[in-house]
């Protein structure tokens, strides 16, 4: 079986731009291409699985977040990154859902469909939606970045992230990830 890390994408992966859908507004971490590359380095298989309510609310597009994702994806392939599969929903908070975080069902999906063992794989994120996503899907650990909105939630949240790690930023998480793996 494979193992996987999980990746909330605006906060996590890019700077946090509310409601982000112009590919020029993208602004990517500046080492998460190496912190992503490492991952791949021992053996993880990388997702991005992220909400993205403004479709639903009609603030933007499918296209113009397909748009964001490529060139993410683009910007990244240059250290050798590669996502299996990029997984959204683009439903508004108050409709029905069949996988908006923090429903686990984007991680069974993939978890069926690239043989994944989620008891060894990981989401990280910089929302409460994310820690919960992954431990509704049973992953060995969710990470709280404190990029984007991860200070806030765990300043407001203490009680609720407990279990959580809880790390300064994608680097961090990729150095806990590879360091946890090797025990």
């Amino acid at each position: 079986m494979n193992r996987a890390v999980f990746l909330d994408r605006d906060g996590t992966l890019n700077i946090e731009a509310v409601y982000l859908s112009d590919p020029a507004k993208l602004t990517i971490f500046p080492d998460a291409g190496s912190a992503l590359r490492r991952l791949m380095d021992v053996g993880y298989l990388l997702f991005i699985v992220t909400n993205q309510s403004g479709i639903g609310r009609g603030y933007y597009t499918e296209a113009d977040m397909q748009a964001v994702n490529t060139r993410l994806a683009a910007e990244l392939a240059s250290d050798g990154v590669r996502f299996e599969e990029i997984y959204f929903a683009p439903e508004a908070p108050e409709k029905p859902s069949r996988g908006r975080k923090p429903s686990p069902q984007f991680l069974f999906d993939a978890r069926d469909k690239f043989d994944l063992d989620l008891a060894q794989s990981y989401m990280v994120g910089d929302k409460l939606l994310d820690l919960e996503c992954g431990w509704n899907a049973g992953v060995k650990a969710s990470i709280l970045v404190r990029t984007g909105y991860g200070a806030e939630v765990e300043k407001n949240h203490a009680a609720k992230i407990g279990r959580a790690v809880v790390v300064d930023d994608l680097t961090s998480a990729a150095e806990c990830i590879v360091n946890s793996g090797r025990g």
